[in-house]
């Protein structure tokens, strides 16, 4: 790969990372879309300034990865860990907020955002995404709230042992069961993991609103973090004033076999674009064919390939695995932007040229590494979807196959695992008004799920985003709509015929480009 088109490739790499921030590569709903843990650090000290009952300080919330930051004020609360027992171990949640514009004219009613995972901070996520609330802020305050297990709020992660991104881990049951009775153990030393769930999270949530003195929140959340929206929303009705689901997990979803149908159904359409366009089908052929013949050579043989690293420029060499693809093609899946190069790698690949693809996946990998915490995630996936965790005999034949259930299986049998409402998977049906987002091509939330969790939302709209992937509350016109939304809680009331606007991207037909 030439110098330019090594640029161009690493590029599109970076904004399909930038896509997966709010989902996570294993073991999640995605989640979910991501990278190590930004820290929200904090400025020298300074006279605090209250919201509520809550003593905030300056800060600047900024990611490890990315070039965004945003100014905003922190500060926390200490909540049980355990509700039954008060007297016992204390949390302190990490809170940042971000004030609306100095206008005179700021709603009571702050938008509080909910992130992905499960396992993702808020205050971590925020300056990704932050341009999507530009026109909300100009009259309502933003409260992240790191929810408890993430981010600086008890930070719950584990590492695999001798697994860094430089080796291929073994993801068979045998080895997730290693790893998660490692996790338990060294994570019980500073909690209990059974009380990290969402409903836990739904009750935090609520002593914020109460320290904060506010009557009511609106609420965004973003894949994993719509489960949280919609659990608040049933127990907390009268402190609901709006909820926004981009996204969405259905509370009647259980996370543990989905992954690898709505991913083929997604790549499906995704390739599509590819198939209908003369130049790329010409180039490359039938793209999902392309993938199964690569696929399948990789598991045959798998090669030793020798290629640049792409984060230190560096000669390196080692073998290109099925599951290091898979795993590459499910992130860029995320952001069809991102995907409209996978039909030429991959092509390029079964030409016996691995090279880009080795880069890439191997890039990919650690930047991901350690980005969720993953004791918050398996205490959120034991307790409430342990039960879906069954590989189905139709998954055989989709790229990712069962393995990723079966791991899931296998840690959930030896996670410790907190209570759920007996009415925690019925759906949400409620007057709060309510936006429900979907992308087109989302691979891990379809549209599908957002048609479920509209049908009983009295005062509630679905739309669909045209070609869009994963955390679509960005694109587009659609920070204006939202914005809109907030302030008139009409989700039928909006003019949506901006997003008729938003074009399909054009697959690559080579590292240089699609063709005009």
């Amino acid at each position: 790969m030439n110098r330019n088109a090594f640029r161009i490739v690493a590029v599109l790499a970076a904004i399909a990372l930038l896509g997966w921030r709010w989902y996570r590569a294993h073991h999640a709903d995605d989640a979910h879309d991501i990278r190590a843990p930004a820290q929200a650090a904090a400025a020298p000290p300074a006279k605090p300034r209250m919201y509520g009952s809550i003593a905030f300080r300056p800060c600047t919330l900024a990611p490890q990865y990315g070039a965004f930051s945003v100014e905003a004020q922190c500060g926390t609360l200490s909540v049980p860990e355990d509700r039954a027992r008060p007297e016992g171990r204390k949390l302190s949640l990490a809170i940042a907020w971000v004030p609306a514009g100095d206008n005179g004219d700021v709603a009571a009613d702050p938008v509080f955002m909910l992130a992905g995972g499960p396992g993702q901070s808020a205050r971590d996520s925020y300056p990704q995404v932050a341009q999507a609330f530009a026109d909300a802020l100009k009259h309502r305050n933003v409260v992240l709230v790191d929810q408890r297990g993430t981010g600086g709020s008890n930070l719950l992660s584990c590492e695999r042992d001798g697994a860094g991104a430089d080796e291929d881990e073994d993801e068979s049951p045998a080895a997730a069961t290693a790893f998660a009775q490692r996790c338990v153990e060294a994570l019980s030393k500073k909690a209990d993991l059974r009380f990290y769930t969402t409903t836990d999270a739904v009750a935090d949530l609520e002593d914020v609103r109460k320290a904060l003195g506010v009557a009511q929140l609106n609420l965004v959340g973003i894949s994993y973090g719509t489960r949280v929206a919609q659990q608040y929303a049933m127990r907390h009705p009268a402190s609901t004033r709006s909820i926004v689901l981009d996204s969405v997990a259905p509370n009647s979803l259980g996370l543990g076999n989905i992954f690898a149908r709505n991913l083929d159904q997604a790549l499906a359409l995704q390739f599509a674009q590819c198939t209908e366009s003369p130049a790329c089908k010409d180039r490359v052929g039938d793209a999902r064919a392309e993938l199964s013949t690569l696929m399948a050579t990789l598991r045959a043989k798998p090669p030793m390939v020798r290629y640049r690293d792409g984060g230190t420029g560096e000669w390196r060499e080692d073998v290109l695995t099925p599951e290091r693809i898979a795993g590459m093609v499910r992130m860029y899946a995320y952001m069809p932007l991102a995907a409209t190069v996978l039909p030429v790698l991959i092509h390029d690949a079964n030409q016996g040229h691995y090279e880009n693809l080795a880069a890439l996946s191997r890039m990919m990998s650690a930047e991901m590494k350690d980005a969720m915490a993953m004791g918050m995630q398996l205490s959120v996936l034991c307790a409430e979807d342990a039960g879906s965790m069954v590989a189905r005999p139709d998954d055989a034949g989709t790229l990712l196959g069962s393995d990723l259930t079966e791991a899931m299986a296998a840690m959930c049998k030896v996670w410790p695992k907190g209570a759920v409402p007996a009415d925690f998977h019925q759906p949400l049906a409620t007057d709060v008004p309510a936006l429900v987002l979907e992308g087109e091509f989302d691979p891990v939330t379809p549209p599908r799920y957002g048609e479920e969790v509209a049908r009983p939302l009295k005062n509630g709209r679905l739309l669909v985003l045209r070609g869009q992937g994963h955390n679509v509350i960005g694109v587009g016109c659609m920070p204006k709509l939202f914005a809109q939304f907030l302030q008139d809680a009409n989700a039928k009331a909006l003019d949506a015929k901006c997003l008729d606007n938003l074009a399909y991207a054009q697959p690559f037909t080579s590292f240089n480009g699609w063709q005009p």
